[in-house]
């Protein structure tokens, strides 16, 4: 096995199919925990959280046996949001935290993400000494009989990630008088986001509250949020909600049904963190994919805006690094330092809400900070090889960065989690921005068939 074992975002692909079998998630739970029980003599812990996926009762049944094989002792949460697995890895002194998880992926996917002692996903170091260890003999990795771990069931784990969720609002802050519609996509925030909302005082609408193994991030959620657009015109909501699979990323809708992406929200957020002095480092953290508008507006505001390439890994990175407490994704990944290490779709939501209550203001108007520069983005999928590498496709890429000049931007990246070419422009020129990406997806498009 090698460094292909992991993506930007853990160990990621189909179920039952190679990497994400059982075989590789009982050699990666014994590889995670002999890595993570050298040090210190006490009795070494796991928590694992997962999403409602069929595939993950298997996944979390061989991941229990290779730590328990290691000689660690695991805890249960059951469906649980990715940052309430990282909260709990913290609060609960594990050594190691696991999330079972494809995140905003069909449900036919399944994912392994794991988190340090701090909360922090692994960095690629510490990937490719796993990695390592799984591609390894399997005796090395196992202890003696009267060392085997325990495993039991948490059964308060929901409840203290809502407590904690509840806490980021500021204290003067209630839901009281809001219509909220909530769209928890059949995944891991299903309980806890309604129960928060409702908790806060809100009135709460919900749909995408029942999962069945197969319907997590099916037509609703944060990548399809049609319904819960047609849902908050239909019940005159103040604001719609929509988390994906995992629960850490947002999109939200504003009273008149539209879609308000995560460049508004951290635009939202930066500003009113920054009028109470709570915005650290003078700025924010953002990649390659925000839009030029939101670099302009924070510009105009005396910020700061860093690009980093996608995914909300490398963001906490270059967060960490700089000493930023702001940074997230146009995806709806929002990360929100002071209280989480990795993306919380609540957690943002909630900051949302609280400018909303503090300036009496509707969502339409809260969340409407810059106007968008036209970007255009394709997806081209392939079956093998390296388009990008082929001369056409490179000729191509120079020839639209040449066409949008000094007032756009040309961004071409594969993705970490399935066999596609991203590719997105954007400029103050529709029509070209068009243009572009269609004659480079077009040439990346023949160079994959070719």
């Amino acid at each position: 096995m090698t460094r292909r074992l992991f993506g930007t975002d853990g160990i990621r692909g189909l179920a039952n199919t190679y990497p994400m079998t059982s075989e590789v998630a009982l050699k990666a739970g014994m590889a995670a925990g002999r890595l993570f029980s050298c040090n210190g003599q006490h009795r070494h812990r796991v928590v694992i959280g997962k999403d409602t996926r069929l595939s993950g009762y298997m996944i979390e049944t061989a991941l229990t046996s290779g730590f328990t094989a290691a000689g660690v002792d695991v805890f249960l949460l059951g469906p649980v949001p990715t940052p309430g697995v990282a909260m709990l890895t913290r609060s609960m002194r594990a050594d190691l935290g696991v999330m079972i998880s494809a995140s905003h992926n069909e449900s036919r996917d399944n994912g392994i993400k794991f988190f340090d002692p701090d909360g922090y996903k692994l960095s690629d170091e510490m990937e490719d000494r796993m990695a390592a260890m799984i591609a390894g003999p399997s005796d090395t990795l196992m202890v003696s009989a009267e060392n085997i771990g325990r495993a039991k069931r948490v059964e308060s784990a929901q409840e203290r990630y809502v407590e904690f969720a509840k806490r980021t609002l500021p204290r003067d802050v209630r839901l009281d008088g809001l219509r909220i519609v909530i769209d928890c996509a059949n995944g891991a925030g299903y309980q806890v986001a309604p129960n928060a909302l409702w908790e806060l005082g809100a009135e709460v609408i919900k749909i995408g509250v029942d999962p069945n193994g197969t319907n997590i991030n099916l037509k609703c959620g944060s990548t399809a949020p049609q319904t819960l657009c047609d849902k908050v015109r239909e019940v005159r909501a103040d604001i719609g909600i929509a988390l994906d699979g995992d629960a850490d990323r947002v999109v939200i809708v504003d009273e008149k049904g539209q879609v308000v992406d995560g460049d508004q929200i951290m635009a939202v957020i930066a500003e009113s963190w920054h009028k109470r002095g709570n915005l650290a480092a003078g700025g924010i953290v953002a990649t390659v994919m925000s839009n030029l508008g939101l670099e302009h507006y924070l510009r105009d505001l005396g910020l700061t805006m860093a690009r980093t390439a996608v995914g909300d890994r490398y963001v906490v990175e270059h967060m960490r690094k700089h000493g930023f407490n702001l940074g997230g994704e146009q995806s709806g990944h929002i990360v929100l330092s002071d209280f989480t290490t990795t993306g919380d779709g609540l957690v943002s939501a909630l900051q949302v809400l609280a400018v909303v209550v503090q300036t009496g203001k509707p969502v339409s108007e809260v969340c409407s900070r810059f106007e968008r520069l036209p970007q255009v983005l394709k997806n081209v999928r392939y079956a093998n090889g390296k388009p990008l590498e082929k001369d056409a496709v490179i000729k191509a890429i120079d020839s639209g960065k040449a066409r949008l000049g000094t007032k756009g931007r040309v961004v071409i990246r594969p993705s970490g989690t399935e066999p596609v070419i991203r590719v997105m422009a954007e400029g103050d020129n529709q029509q070209l921005v068009n243009q572009v990406v269609d004659d480079i997806a077009a040439a990346v498009q023949k160079a994959a068939a070719g």
